[in-house]
């Protein structure tokens, strides 16, 4: 798949799709993944950020837990990650930025390629490619069900293209963690990278858009805070001394109850959700402890900014009626994206030159989720730059975030062949 250091490289795209898949890695534990990306890109002469150097470590949102990190760390050694390379990421620090200047002096152009995996058991029903062909994950519970196996193929596929130096300007790829649960863009923003980027590229395959379909820009996807509370209470015998006790689940049951009942809002979509609900040790002992882990989302920053407060206070005075003390931590966050119409013009030129697509769409509404690369598009635009996300069209026999999610991976050479001659149309 690759050659030695210093020699022509030959990438398969399709191929390294395929060992990523088999190696899924959930959000700051892309060990494996991460280094597999720093080595490719070394071989191609690209000046390599990785490690603390690439991310704010106080920004990180949603950091798994030390146990986590240290178990999957190990995991990537064992399947192959270089340890001197792993080991700048140990911690969490899965970031990998790419830079490469061209043989003339231009604009500073980005493109932005998540990582990470998602804590899925895949299916092993007959029908399922990847379990047919072979390279079906084989970490059980984990899972690349939302095609970011086939965007990091995608970004080293580019790297190759671009590696002749042969435009004006410099090029930034990002290949960025926990992209699930917008927890990972965030902290690579707060180290300043995309301050001198004055274009920026964010692309995702799927999204229910078929085979040979391109969107040029997105529009609807929605400002989003994730977060996680914690109720303190005292233990107590239930039967004989209840009164003894603070019941830190009945507290957070009451914050769950009142945090549904929150009204809509007349001056933007909204969504609530309470995702999981956690505590107690036995049915005879008060809960002295309960977790509450949540999310609000609106197609509005402002309103969602509203709605969290709301949210924060129904869990401050859920805590005080029944005697509790409570913390709340951020654990994600995202923000709407706005296309510039310059760019998705420019991506819908570029792709009726390219084999493979056949269906040319502007900016189009989305199904009401969220992205993390808002930061990084925001920061650009902020600094007088321009940024977009496309969707490349691509057939899944199941729906994202399922056990049986696949793409067609004819589609990644196509990606390849786009995002080439985007770049090279922009860095002439």
């Amino acid at each position: 798949m690759l050659k030695t250091k210093n020699e022509v490289v030959h990438l398969d795209v399709i191929a390294l799709r395929r060992d990523f898949h088999k190696h899924p890695e959930v959000g700051f534990t892309e060990f494996r993944t991460a280094s597999k990306v720093v080595e490719i890109l070394s071989s191609l002469g690209y000046e390599l950020i990785y490690g603390r150097e690439a991310m704010d470590g106080d920004s990180r949102r949603g950091l798994p837990s030390e146990e986590q990190l240290n178990t999957a760390f190990e995991r990537a050694l064992r399947d192959g990650a270089n340890p001197d390379i792993a080991e700048r990421m140990k911690g969490g620090y899965t970031a990998v930025i790419g830079v490469l200047k061209g043989k003339r002096p231009g604009p500073t152009i980005a493109f932005r390629f998540d990582m990470d995996a998602l804590p899925i058991q895949e299916s092993t029903d007959s029908d399922h490619f990847p379990q047919a062909a072979g390279f079906r994950s084989i970490y059980e519970g984990l899972m690349h069900a939302c095609a970011h196996d086939a965007h990091t193929a995608i970004g080293l596929g580019l790297a190759e293209r671009l590696a002749d130096r042969n435009f004006s300007g410099t090029v930034k790829l990002i290949f960025q963690p926990a992209e699930e649960g917008v927890r990972g863009a965030y902290a690579i923003v707060q180290k300043g990278h995309l301050n001198d980027v004055d274009i920026i590229f964010c692309q995702h395959l799927g999204g229910n858009v078929p085979l040979g379909e391109i969107h040029g820009g997105t529009s609807g996807f929605l400002a989003s805070t994730k977060l996680v509370a914690h109720f303190y209470g005292v233990s107590s015998h239930a039967g004989a001394s209840p009164e003894q006790g603070r019941n830190a689940l009945l507290g957070a049951s009451t914050a769950l109850l009142n945090i549904h009942a929150l009204p809509r809002f007349s001056s933007g979509v909204t969504r609530v959700n309470v995702g999981i609900l956690q505590g107690g040790t036995a049915a005879n002992i008060i809960p002295s402890y309960a977790k509450m882990v949540l999310e609000t989302r609106s197609i509005s920053e402002e309103v969602n900014t509203e709605l969290e407060n709301r949210v924060r206070n129904i869990i401050a005075h859920s805590a005080s009626m029944h005697g509790l003390e409570h913390d709340i931590e951020v654990i994600g966050a995202a923000i709407p994206i706005s296309c510039d119409q310059e760019l998705v013009d420019i991506i819908l030129e570029e792709a009726k030159s390219v084999k493979g697509f056949s269906s040319f769409k502007g900016i189009e509404s989305t199904s009401m989720g969220s992205e993390d690369a808002s930061f990084m598009i925001r920061r650009v635009q902020e600094r007088g730059g321009k940024g977009t996300y496309m969707i490349i069209g691509t057939d899944h026999p199941a729906p994202h975030h399922h056990p049986k999610f696949d793409i067609r991976e004819e589609v990644l050479p196509y990606s390849v062949n786009l995002l080439d001659r985007i770049a090279r149309r922009l860095l002439k």
